[in-house]
């Protein structure tokens, strides 16, 4: 498992072909499939380490423990008004393989027709059809035998799958005995089982894939699937540990062109060269704070932070988006015979001198069974005309692709999942709520999948008269549930009750006797009040920021970052490539879609490289 060591003077003193700013999710596929081509020399930076023997990492069943440590960037919003002030942490990888290495190892994709909203947007080329092929290009996908199949409703569609890909993905191996009613349950509040799941049309009762190799049972991710088989290329070259602390642009004429990036590595700085491209790959939070810093974005803002104006696009870090995340906590009527879990709070975790260090890990149960609910399952149809009366109504009134696509949603017959479940049987998920002695609960995770709200990433203001810099984080607000976006505390609290009824309904019943967290009130109306303390008090993040630099379709730089080949408006030789460029939500977690969107740029680039 070595790799090459780090050398900041070999990075000075070459010039690379494309240099790609971030080792993380996208950012390895990228080098790795542009470094198939030897003729190519291609350059890495990234901040964080490179660790491909640690446990918090690869063990799939301690997922989550690495945030909070040296492993994680530790961001958090500024408050938000409509979670009662809170600031919500956002964990981010800084490590190489960056998010892939913190994530919950989650592996599916949206419906056909998020990614076809795209296109509808003027993206053209990102629509489902076209995705699929590198969607199946990024993994080598287990399948589970038909015993499998059947006992644990792990069903899937050969042909959507990839046979050949460095992501190694399996259905999970090891189950909380409630499973058995999970989905039996659903079907019986008419949502269906789905045996498609992964092949366009998501929406129902299924059991999750995750990002691990059910061989060596260890977690798959981009820096040990992606980066260190090919690790030693001679044409590839790696560079840890190191921050860009600007990407740096020449003007020629009146055209601005990426030529490199200003690299600190420890006491160091110098320029790291790039000839024909730099590939930025930082990630929904830092890729516009590198635009910034570098002097493309909304003049107002450069300005105000001390950083002359080069390109001026108010777009970069704007159209903020997120899935909003809540857990609820139930206990379970009889004992059952597996052992108790308590998920959070995490096993102990002491920083040593070598690093985070786990006592007594965990066996906590993978992300399994799951439903995405489509919202007409959950109301009834006065219940569903109440609510879509409450969108903004300039939404309402709309004919733009994305508001017509946030709208698909709450018509009824639309099988689009608005909320994502996962049942956790056995387990308490909550690190809030401490279980009696004696007792067993399970717990319920319910997440938006199509939000209105939207908000922004930026670098903040000067404090005094030194220009911002790298090392001040950015200002993060989501503008969770406000503006456009109450409408989206409004379907939470109807996730929330849909979970409830969930646990009401046979033959998950049998083994449920109740809601505990929050504490269930004795009447509805009373309920009601309780649900919407809690949801406004512990609504988080379900870690899947996207949209920061996202295409700008039909209208361009009027409403995007990036072009449909993801080359930043205004610059030339420069490209983004990670969840920002997302113009719009998917009901999916990103793992998957972010590992197709990096294997199309590289695609992409090697296209344009075959044209020159």
């Amino acid at each position: 498992m070595s790799i090459p060591p780090n050398n900041p003077r070999e990075f000075a003193s070459q010039v690379f072909d494309y240099l790609i700013i971030g080792g993380g999710t996208a950012g390895l596929v990228v080098a790795s499939r542009l470094s198939e081509k030897p003729h190519l020399k291609i350059a890495v930076i990234e901040a964080g380490l490179a660790v491909f023997d640690e446990p918090l990492i690869n063990e799939p069943e301690l997922f989550g423990e690495a945030i909070g440590t040296k492993y994680d960037w530790q961001f958090e919003t500024e408050p938000q008004p409509g979670l009662a002030g809170q600031r919500v942490p956002w964990p981010r990888g800084k490590v190489l393989g960056g998010s892939s290495a913190l994530n919950f190892l989650v592996w599916n994709r949206g419906h056909k027709e998020d990614y076809d909203a795209w296109v509808a947007m003027g993206n053209q080329g990102w629509g489902w059809d076209d995705l699929l092929p590198y969607f199946k290009k990024s993994e080598t996908f287990h399948e589970p035998s038909l015993s499998e199949q059947e006992k644990n409703y792990s069903y899937f569609e050969a042909s959507s799958h990839g046979i050949e890909g460095p992501v190694k993905t399996s259905h999970i191996q090891r189950f909380a005995p409630s499973l058995k009613y999970w989905h039996q349950t659903l079907e019986n509040l008419g949502v269906e089982v789905n045996r498609q799941s992964y092949s366009g049309a998501n929406a129902g009762a299924w059991n999750l894939i995750s990002a691990f190799d059910p061989a060596a049972y260890t977690r798959s991710f981009s820096a040990n699937r992606y980066y260190l088989p090919v690790s030693q290329r001679p044409n590839l070259f790696l560079l840890t540990e190191a921050t860009v602390e600007q990407i740096t642009l020449e003007k020629h004429g009146e055209e601005w062109i990426a030529k490199g990036a200003l690299v600190r590595y420890g006491e160091e700085k110098f320029i790291v060269k790039a000839s024909k491209e730099v590939i930025l790959s930082a990630g929904s939070i830092q890729s516009p704070q590198l635009l910034e810093l570098s002097g493309i974005g909304n003049p107002e803002i450069l300005t105000a932070a001390g950083i002359p104006v080069k390109v001026a696009n108010p777009n970069v870090g704007e159209n903020l988006q997120d899935h909003l995340l809540t857990t609820f906590v139930y206990e379970m009527r009889t004992p059952s015979n597996s052992p108790d879990v308590n998920l959070l709070p995490p096993q102990k975790v002491e920083e040593t001198s070598d690093g985070p260090k786990v006592e007594e890990p965990s066996r906590a149960f993978l992300p399994g069974p799951a439903a995405y609910c489509p919202l007409f399952r959950m109301l009834t149809n006065e219940e569903l005309e109440d609510i879509t009366t409450r969108i903004c109504p300039e939404i309402l009134k709309s004919t733009k692709a994305r508001e017509t696509r946030l709208r698909d949603a709450f018509l009824s017959g639309k099988m689009l999942g608005a909320i994502e479940y996962i049942w956790y049987g056995e387990t308490i998920w909550n690190k809030a709520f401490k279980g009696e002695p004696g007792k067993k609960y399970a717990t319920i995770v319910q997440m938006l999948q199509y939000p209105f709200s939207r908000g922004s990433v930026h670098i903040p203001p000067m404090r005094d008269s030194r220009p911002i810099t790298v090392d001040e984080k950015p200002i993060i607000d989501p503008q969770y549930c406000v503006g456009d976006g109450k409408i989206d505390l409004d379907v939470m609290k109807v996730g929330q009750m849909f979970a409830d009824k969930i646990c009401a309904t046979e033959p998950l019943s049998h083994v449920i006797a109740g809601r505990v967290f929050p504490a269930k009130a004795d009447n509805d109306d009373d309920d009601a009040d309780v649900i919407d303390d809690y949801l406004r008090n512990n609504i988080g993040t379900e870690f899947h920021p996207i949209g920061t630099c996202a295409m700008g379709g039909f209208e361009g730089a009027k409403a995007g970052v990036v072009d449909d080949k993801l080359r930043v408006y205004g610059v030339r030789g420069l490209r983004v490539v990670d969840a920002s460029i997302m113009p719009l939500h998917i009901s999916a977690h990103t793992q998957a879609t972010v590992y197709a969107i990096a294997e199309k740029a590289a695609s992409m680039v090697l296209e344009d490289e075959r044209s020159e």
